[in-house]
């Protein structure tokens, strides 16, 4: 490769014997021993370091030929792009040649020899790229590596990477998640999926602290964005108890209903990670018998059992939250949600596991391996934060049910019969201790 330099009097080529009048020697601590012809006058324009070598000034000056041949020493992955920086130094640079550089990794490695051999044209030139082109992974790391110590030239390469303003995230934020609860087409269900993903990423504590800390402004949207979401699929779940049986497998009307409850799964998650789940849990409860409505209606078909998966997940982070007290409830809808989710998830986890064990098609039903024993320590939880006379009712139609394996209430049973012996005696020895007349009405 010869690449002109247009000169004050003549064209100059770098590797041009018979024009030469300075050879640059590469060196590397292996062996290698590369020679370049060059021009000074060249050089000495564009190049700090070769500037001074060349000048009257230089210790060795008087030398002979301590001027006609520079040594430069490099490692030999680096000499390359001393080869490649020489060779720009004959060539006008300017907005339109980009394909010089040959990528990311190679302008990186000329940057670092312009920095070092003192050439602002082709540093400038070298950050105007690097800050312009794609980065993969790889490239991203070793620009973090090599840029923050280079100073304040090549800052503009790291300006994708540095910190973004509070205000801008909190805007990106708010708008985000509207899209994420906005229910839109089922086409573009993909995009959503990926801003619910970002969502719950930015709220994270991970490695790293969360990206946004979420203020009662914050959880006041979010919260009304959620609502809205619940509107929405109310409105729809009423919709489908109107829908005849044998046409709601197909129904448009069930795949946008599969898909809000994705969405309500996630808003799960979010809601949670803000400490906010008490409105959530309430629509759930309200909402509760529309939705086993419409599951227990529809076809068996492995869509409806992916429904029905979906619905039993959400259901899951609803009691949880009740059963461990992150939301409290009164009795009354406590008892209410055991007694018609419990024959739900009785039924509905041998269908599931028949499913993913034995057709082929369902494949891509993903069951997380911990969801039934986490439902089951729930619903053990739940039942023996009764009042006793509850828990006998649901402990004596679990004992004379077929699907007695699971969820398995032995240590309920347990629990419950040793109440149940010990509770005359527990309170007559706190009414002797206190001194309570027996006709108190909180001992009847």
């Amino acid at each position: 490769m010869r690449v002109a330099f247009m000169g004050s009097s003549a064209l100059s080529c770098i590797g041009d014997r018979s024009t030469s009048d300075v050879v640059v020697r590469l060196r590397t601590e292996e062996g290698r021993d590369d020679w370049l012809y060059c021009h000074s006058h060249i050089l000495a324009e564009k190049s700090k370091y070769f500037a001074e070598r060349l000048s009257e000034n230089w210790p060795t000056c008087q030398i002979v030929d301590s001027r006609s041949c520079i040594e430069v020493h490099c490692q030999e992955s680096e000499l390359d792009h001393h080869v490649n920086f020489l060779r720009l130094l004959y060539v006008a640079i300017d907005g339109s040649t980009e394909d010089i550089w040959h990528g990311v990794k190679n302008a990186l490695g000329i940057l670092q020899v312009a920095v070092e051999l003192g050439c602002p044209q082709i540093v400038t030139a070298c950050v105007y790229y690097l800050e312009a082109v794609p980065w993969e992974e790889a490239e991203e790391e070793e620009i973090l590596r090599i840029i923050p110590v280079m100073g304040s030239q090549a800052e503009p390469i790291l300006a994708r990477l540095q910190p973004v303003d509070p205000s801008a995230i909190r805007k990106f934020f708010l708008t985000a998640v509207k899209f994420a609860t906005s229910s839109p087409p089922l086409p573009i269900n993909d995009l959503k999926t990926s801003a619910q993903e970002q969502l719950e990423y930015m709220l994270s504590e991970d490695d790293d602290v969360p990206l946004l800390t979420a203020d009662d402004e914050i959880k006041s949207f979010v919260k009304e964005c959620v609502r809205g979401l619940f509107t929405r699929f109310n409105n729809l779940s009423d919709a489908l108890l109107c829908t005849p049986g044998e046409s709601v497998c197909e129904s448009e009307k069930m795949r946008s209903f599969q898909s809000h409850l994705s969405d309500l799964s996630w808003s799960c998650q979010i809601l949670s990670k803000m400490e906010t789940m008490f409105e959530f849990v309430n629509c759930w409860v309200d909402a509760s018998d529309n939705i086993l409505g419409v599951v227990e209606h529809a076809s068996s078909a492995v869509e409806i059992i992916e429904i029905k998966l979906k619905v039993i997940e959400v259901a899951a982070k609803v009691l949880e939250a009740i059963a461990y007290g992150t939301v409290i409830l009164a009795t009354a809808k406590r008892f209410h949600m055991v007694k018609i989710w419990l024959p739900f998830v009785r039924v509905t986890k041998p269908l599931i596991d028949a499913v993913t064990s034995n057709n082929d098609e369902a494949m891509e039903l993903k069951v997380d391996s911990e969801l039934w024993q986490s439902l089951e320590t729930i619903f053990v939880s739940l039942v023996l934060a009764l009042p006793s006379g509850d828990q006998a009712e649901i402990l004596t139609e679990w004992l004379g049910n077929e699907h007695i394996r699971y969820p398995d209430f032995t240590e309920a049973f347990e629990v419950w019969c040793y109440r149940s012996k010990v509770a005359k005696k527990r309170l007559a020895d706190i009414k002797q201790n206190h001194s309570i007349p027996n006709g108190n009405e909180n001992f009847k």
